[in-house]
């Protein structure tokens, strides 16, 4: 999609943006990193997401006449403009110049590692940062709340229709994180022609309500679409609803047709689909499925076919689309290392912090993911591109040194990939796709062990920074600590 996207910042990255213009250092070129820290929904993976819109991004950052006019008007705290002319005139002109790596979209990825690696002019890498984090932190978490929840329906298609009670529209792109998780299909039209994706949908309790009998209503929308017939059958008495839909259901047998299902969305959903499943049955409907929905999530899914029930598919909305448990990824985009400009040494820049959970990793930062030979995945290196990882091959853990694994002899792949380069995106239209990335995202969770991808208490996988890059990061922070 072609957006203006240039405004979608906070408006200290514009501050600071002057101030990298006016010192003279708009040129200097920085590496940032953007990742995670901790597990979102107390899982044991995350399934990477946002990449295709931050390549629209990339592709129609501007700055608009109106956009320039607008920051002309901004007035400082203590009198006067808050922007220079001359500046608003530079950023006028100013087109990307950056080159961006990142994991192609529907990638398993977990705490500590890169997602994103943006190199360039300093004050470019920050104009894009807000954006950036807004798209790949969002998008990444309901990418993995999907996973999770297809992952509970154990098969069964999942459709995402949480569009009406999503923040904003945030829910256009929270549709398309869905598919990437694995979701069959969304209601969201918008989102089914901006990213060519499946869309579903039937009816509402207002259509049964328009009529002045339930039957009526089933038997007029059979007419309708003889061949996308759902009846939603809870707008007044589930068992009721389901004697007649079992009526049309016969009518539409007679007339060549088939009643594909129906709909449950309220009430005890375990034991009233077991309740349609037996009607169905002794009718001769047993080709007709039952589809049930109602603040739906992983666990509640879980818990309906623990029982025993017999679904056919789900609907899911406000848990998935809004990320119900937990409403943020908490992604970061850090500074990792700077030069002078293009051909320089990159010296590496670090971030210490009282808390030992932010401390950064210094230096332009990749990412190998080692296989064992069954085809599951070993372990995560982090290493740094401008330096040859040891022939030990081993990884440490960046929260406890102590801990640490040997991944030497393995078979492994580099993850981050070129999606931009020179401010243009080099990302195919393949690596843009929703399909593409969902299927991505399918394979992947095969390589993950079953320890990894239970609900509950999942083990933890082991990412480590490369040796090197681990007493690197050490000699750093005694130096910046003045530690002997």
């Amino acid at each position: 999609m072609n957006v203006d996207y240039a405004l979608l910042t906070d408006l200290y990255q514009l501050t600071m943006a002057q101030g990298y213009w006016a010192a003279e250092k708009a040129g200097e070129e920085a590496c940032f990193t953007m990742y995670f820290r901790d597990y979102p929904f107390k899982g044991g993976y995350a399934v990477a997401c946002g990449m295709a819109q931050l390549a629209d991004l990339v592709e129609g950052f501007r700055f608009s006449e109106d956009d320039i006019a607008y920051l002309a008007s901004l007035d400082a705290p203590a009198g006067g403009k808050l922007f220079d002319p001359a500046f608003l005139d530079y950023l006028g002109d100013l087109r990307l110049t950056v080159n961006i790596d990142a994991v192609l979209e529907g990638t398993i990825v977990f705490p500590h590692e890169p997602l994103v690696r943006v190199t360039g002019p300093i004050m470019q890498c920050q104009l894009i940062e807000t954006a950036l984090l807004n798209m790949v932190n969002f998008q990444t978490l309901i990418a993995t709340k999907a996973a999770r929840v297809v992952r509970a329906a154990k098969g069964r298609p999942v459709a995402e229709f949480g569009l009406r009670r999503a923040q904003g529209l945030g829910g256009v792109w929270a549709s398309r994180a869905a598919v990437v998780g694995g979701c069959a299909s969304t209601s969201n039209v918008l989102a089914g022609k901006l990213f060519d994706i499946p869309v579903s949908g039937t009816h509402a309790h207002s259509w049964v309500m328009s009529f002045d009998d339930e039957l009526t209503a089933f038997r007029e929308y059979a007419r309708v679409f003889p061949n996308n017939c759902i009846l939603l059958v809870d707008t007044y008495d589930v068992e009721q609803g389901i004697r007649n839909a079992i009526t049309v259901g016969l009518e539409m047998r007679e007339r060549g047709e088939r009643l594909a299902g129906i709909r449950i969305d309220s009430g005890d959903l375990s034991w009233l689909s077991k309740m349609a499943r037996s009607m169905l049955d002794a009718a001769g409907l047993s080709d007709c499925g039952i589809v049930l929905s109602n603040d739906l999530d992983e666990y509640t899914i879980d818990s309906i076919l623990g029982e025993g029930a017999d679904v056919m598919s789900f609907g899911v909305g406000t848990k998935l689309a809004s990320a119900y448990d937990q409403p943020t990824l908490g992604g970061v985009y850090k500074l990792a290392a700077v030069r002078g400009g293009a051909g320089a040494p990159w010296e590496p820049r670090l971030k210490i912090s009282e808390s030992a959970a932010k401390l950064t990793t210094p230096g332009v930062l990749d990412v190998r993911r080692y296989y064992l030979p069954d085809g599951h995945i070993a372990g995560d290196m982090v290493f740094d591109v401008n330096y040859e990882p040891s022939e030990r091959e081993v990884i440490v853990d960046p929260m406890d040194d102590l801990r640490q694994k040997n991944l030497r002899g393995l078979r492994y792949e580099t993850l981050l990939a070129p999606l931009a380069r020179g401010g243009r995106v080099v990302l195919d239209a393949a690596d843009r796709s929703a399909m593409a990335a969902r299927e991505r995202a399918c394979v992947g969770l095969e390589t993950l062990d079953e320890t990894q991808l239970r609900m509950l208490n999942p083990h933890t996988y082991p990412v480590g920074l490369e040796l090197g890059l681990n007493e690197r990061r050490r000699a750093l922070v005694a130096e910046l600590r003045h530690i002997v």
